[in-house]
């Protein structure tokens, strides 16, 4: 993967330096859903552009492998902005998670006619979401009958098509 600093622009340099744990730490839920919204319009307009020049690409040499490698800065810019969706996509999701969990104690204090104390300090992930349970597992038994259950609605399906 190539990041050199000729392929993109010095927004985009800028943005994509927001999207660095150090800076994302920083923004509140506001911002991180602003520079989501940027990041992914960014994102989508590289892999449109480098989707459009395959395209083109191939028409010109006849194959798909032979214009493979001419591609590869545009392929690199997606995959540069993919990346950087994804961190900003994480810090988003924890903030969310956060904020909610922050709504939840709230609400639950109102209801219980205390004062509210937000919880002091950075919290974790962890202790911002529930430990979760693995589902109950599905007998044989179940699942022959969830089968069944699926094909007699899909008979009867067929069955109402046909008239």
């Amino acid at each position: 993967m190539v990041s050199t600093s000729k392929s993109k622009s010095d927004a985009e340099l800028v943005m994509l330096q927001e999207t660095q744990p150090k800076a994302l730490a920083e923004l509140s839920e506001d911002d991180l859903l602003d520079l989501h919204k940027r990041v992914r319009r960014a994102r989508n307009k590289h892999v449109g552009k480098y989707r459009r020049q395959a395209t083109a690409r191939v028409a010109e040499s006849g194959a798909r492998g032979a214009s493979h490698q001419r591609n590869q800065r545009a392929r690199d810019r997606a995959e540069v902005f993919e990346v950087a969706l994804a961190r900003v996509s994480s810090a988003l999701a924890t903030a969310a998670r956060r904020s909610a969990a922050e709504l939840k104690a709230e609400r639950l204090a109102a209801a219980r006619g205390e004062p509210f104390v937000p919880p002091r300090g950075p919290r974790t992930e962890r202790q911002a979401t529930p430990p979760r349970k693995r589902p109950p597992k599905k007998s044989s038994g179940r699942l022959k009958k969830d089968a069944s259950s699926i094909s007699q609605g899909a008979r009867r399906q067929a069955k109402r098509d046909s008239r």
